[in-house]
């Protein structure tokens, strides 16, 4: 081996890592080549300021995102809540016709007497699991009763009825669609007809 490989091969065996280029880079030299400590505490000193002040900045950006994202989980649950909320309501809606059915051919009462015994028995007992399965999901109808009092959050009134008692005057006196409530919200207030005082 010659004289020029052994000092190829001794700049081999001494590469110049990133290490090493990093602790050159982090001190400062004077033009005499020593360190000028008062230089390099200066530089360590504004490198510290410059790192917290990135940490800072990314921590403030990481808060926003993650303060961002709760806010985005909570509205897209409220989102999906109010979607299942509506899809509900809307399913509940389309069961009232079925339920004012049942009411209609309950109202004549001597009719409804006349039809045979088992099989009024059955429909009423279809009746009762409607409004059980409405039930679970707190839906109940409006208790309304000839002579109750008229009360325009839960009543709508269809037609006054004139009286010349002063104390029916604004009670009910005809239930001609039962309301509903879903919870304690309204969702369709039962149409009634209102006595209206009319003295003679």
């Amino acid at each position: 081996m010659t004289h020029m490989q052994d000092d190829q091969e001794e700049k081999k065996e001494i590469p110049e890592t990133e290490e090493a280029v990093d602790d050159v880079v982090e001190f400062v030299f004077n033009d005499d080549g020593e360190e000028d400590v008062k230089a390099t505490l200066k530089k360590f000193r504004k490198d510290l300021k410059d790192c917290k002040k990135e940490k800072e900045e990314y921590l403030a950006q990481l808060q926003r995102e993650r303060a961002d994202f709760i806010n985005y989980k909570r509205d897209e649950e409220t989102r999906v809540k109010d979607k299942l909320a509506y899809s509900r309501e809307r399913l509940i809606m389309d069961f009232l016709p079925v339920l004012d059915s049942y009411d209609m051919a309950f109202a004549n009462k001597e009719a409804w007497e006349k039809v045979d015994k088992n099989w009024r028995m059955g429909v009423e007992y279809i009746h009762q699991q409607l409004l059980k399965v409405l039930a679970d999901y707190q839906v109940y109808p409006i208790d309304t009763k000839i002579g109750d009092a008229f009360d325009p959050n839960i009543h709508q009134s269809i037609e006054n009825v004139t009286t010349d008692d002063k104390e029916k005057d604004h009670t009910i006196a005809q239930i001609t669609q039962s309301g509903y409530k879903l919870a304690d919200r309204i969702i369709r207030p039962a149409r009634v007809n209102v006595f209206a005082y009319n003295p003679k």
